[in-house]
C-alpha cells in the first residue's frame, strides 16, 4: 500500500504523510503487525495496532535517540531537544511492542539499559554470498565506471545522510591523494544535497545515484569505507566484505 508523502525532508529521509484513515484499515485487517522504524508509518501503526489489540513485533535497523539528533544539520539549534524527545518516545513506542528483533546481543542490551523491557530475539542480518561475490580481475569493472583500469578504488555505498559523515571520507581521500596519486573516489548512493554538492565535479570523484544492482560497482572497488557516526549491523559492510573488499570503518555498531 503506498503512502504519499510530504515534500520536505529531515536529513536524507522523506516522511510519509499521517494517513491515518489506510493504516488503521490495514492494520485492522492484520493478525500480526511488524514495524522497520518509527518514522511516521510505524509509529502510527504501532498505537493502532495496540488500540485494536493486535500482536506487535519490531526490528530494530537503527538507534533512532542517535540517528535522528545527527541526521540534523551541525549548527541546528534543537540538537539536544531532538535528541531528548527521541529518547523519551522510542522508549514509549517500543514498550507497547509484543517482540522485538534486533541484529545482535549488545542492541538488545543498549535498549534494555534505556528501560525498553519488552522480550527481545536476536535475528542476524546476512547477505547472499553466491551473489556478493570476489572477483580475479577488477579492470574491466573499473573501466566500466570510466576509471582507469589500474587506477585504486576507494568506495561508498549507501545512504548519502550526515550521520554517514562523508565529508571527513572526502577529507581523508584528498589526503590520499597527496601520497597516492593513482587512487580514485566512488560514492554510490543518493541523500543530502550539501554533502554531494561538496564532492560534486572534484577531480578523481565519482557520484553514482542509487542503484538497484550495486555488486559490480563492490567488485570493483579496492577499499570499502563505512565513515559512519552510528550504526546497528551495516548490511552495506558485510555485502563489502562479501565480496572480498578491504573494509574501513569507525568503531560503531
Amino acid at each position: 500500500v503506498r503512502l504519499k508523502t510530504f515534500s520536505f525532508q529531515v536529513g536524507d529521509f522523506t516522511p510519509a504523510k499521517f494517513h491515518f484513515r489506510k493504516i488503521k484499515n490495514q492494520v485492522k485487517k492484520a493478525d500480526i503487525v511488524w514495524i522497520q522504524d518509527l518514522g511516521p508509518i510505524g509509529a502510527l501503526t504501532l498505537l493502532y495496532a495496540k488500540k485494536y489489540k493486535k500482536k506487535t513485533l519490531a526490528y530494530i535497523h537503527s538507534i533512532e535517540w542517535e540517528l535522528v539528533p545527527r541526521s540534523l544539520s551541525r549548527y541546528n539549534p534543537f540538537k539536544v531537544i531532538t535528541y531528548l524527545s527521541t529518547r523519551i518516545l522510542t522508549k514509549y513506542l517500543y514498550n507497547k511492542c509484543d517482540l522485538i528483533m534486533v541484529p545482535y546481543a549488545e542492541v538488545g542490551q543498549l535498549f534494555a539499559w534505556r528501560g525498553i523491557n519488552v522480550r527481545k530475539v536476536i535475528v542476524p542480518l546476512g547477505v547472499d554470498t553466491s551473489k556478493f561475490e570476489p572477483v580475479i580481475f577488477k579492470a574491466p569493472l573499473k573501466k566500466a565506471l570510466g576509471l582507469d583500469p589500474m587506477t585504486k578504488v576507494i568506495g561508498f555505498c549507501g545512504r548519502v545522510a550526515r550521520e554517514k559523515d562523508l565529508k571527513t571520507l572526502f577529507r581523508a581521500f584528498i589526503w590520499v591523494r597527496k601520497k597516492f596519486k593513482n587512487t580514485s573516489l566512488v560514492i554510490i548512493g543518493k541523500g543530502v544535497e550539501s554533502i554531494t554538492e561538496v564532492v560534486k565535479d572534484r577531480p578523481n570523484v565519482k557520484l553514482i545515484d542509487s542503484t538497484d544492482d550495486v555488486v559490480p560497482y563492490l567488485q570493483a572497488m579496492d577499499i570499502f569505507v563505512l565513515p559512519s557516526l552510528t550504526e546497528t549491523s551495516s548490511l552495506a559492510t558485510m555485502e563489502a566484505m562479501s565480496s572480498g573488499v578491504a573494509v574501513v570503518t569507525t568503531p560503531v555498531g
